[in-house]
């Protein structure tokens, strides 16, 4: 599929995540994708990407588990939330604790890549009281922990350039040169391996489509820091009853994993799995590893 010649590009999901939904959050209506039954895997992705990132771990866990991929409103969404949204660090972060209490699940192991592990650790340290039993297990891949910077290299210039959304804007219509998306400052040190074009257009292209969605990634990204991570990994250390797997790739040149390792260490919990053939897109590097430690992690 070119991106230049399906208008329709930007809004591709892969049948693998199963069926789509939406649910009221407090800001504004949020996609999912939900396929198979079980305990509950609810999957949450970063910056730039979107539910599809988790289509080849859903298909190896859906007779086991029941799995809920969200579509967050990082960029590379279909539905804009609402003008006046949250989308701030703990905003992004109330969206998932929302989408758990209207679902009503409970028993959940919440899954994180890139900054959707970002925002998953927040979800769990600043949303605790609502959802804190409702979730039994956290896993990160290939994520932020409390030693790095929010965003890491070679991405830190982007809240700045996101308090412009034009100038955001500006920068984002270059993706739609898929050789542009092999290039470092996009998603060349995030896939190892070429992502399939349906994956690639739908990641890439939504914020150049549809200003609504741009709003919203500008927002999010705008926002971003340090510290909200720092203070929620400094949660999860203090409080030991949450278990957390970390999910990494030895080649990961954007989260280091010797932070991972430093992680793992300090979590009362805490277990690291990793493995090589992958970059910070685990899910879409390695699924099968990636699903084989859930499922492991999870008690499939």
């Amino acid at each position: 599929m070119g991106s230049g010649r399906n208008s329709d590009a930007h809004l591709w999901r892969s049948e693998l995540l199963g069926a789509a939904s939406s649910v009221e959050t407090g800001g504004g209506a949020l996609d999912y994708f939900e396929r198979g039954d079980g305990p509950a895997l609810v999957f949450s992705h970063g910056w730039l990407a979107n539910a599809n990132l988790w289509r080849g771990v859903v298909d190896l866990l859906h007779d086991r588990f029941r799995c809920l991929a969200l579509d967050l409103p990082l960029g590379s969404h279909r539905t804009p939330m609402d003008p006046a949204a949250d989308l701030g660090p703990h905003g992004v972060a109330g969206l998932i604790a929302d989408v758990l209490e209207r679902l009503d699940l409970s028993e959940v192991t919440l899954v994180g890549n890139d900054s959707g592990g970002a925002y998953s650790q927040m979800a769990l340290a600043r949303h605790e009281a609502r959802i804190g039993e409702r979730v039994s297990r956290l896993t990160l891949t290939s994520c932020e922990t409390p030693y790095d910077e929010w965003p890491p290299e070679p991405f830190t210039g982007l809240p700045a350039a996101a308090a412009d959304p034009g100038l955001l804007g500006q920068l984002l219509r270059a993706l739609e040169d898929p050789e542009v998306r092999l290039t470092p400052p996009a998603y060349g040190l995030l896939a190892k391996h070429p992502l399939v074009a349906e994956a690639s257009d739908s990641y890439a292209l939504p914020a150049s489509r549809d200003e609504a969605v741009l709003r919203d990634v500008a927002k999010a990204m705008s926002s971003a820091a340090t510290a909200p991570v720092r203070e929620a990994g400094e949660h999860l250390i203090a409080h030991p009853e949450i278990r957390v797997l970390l999910i990494w790739s030895e080649e990961d040149a954007v989260f280091p994993l010797a932070h991972a390792e430093r992680y793992a260490a300090a979590l009362r919990h805490g277990r690291l799995v990793c493995f090589g053939d992958s970059y910070s897109f685990t899910p879409e590097d390695r699924p099968d590893a990636v699903a084989a430690a859930i499922a492991e992690f999870a008690g499939g």
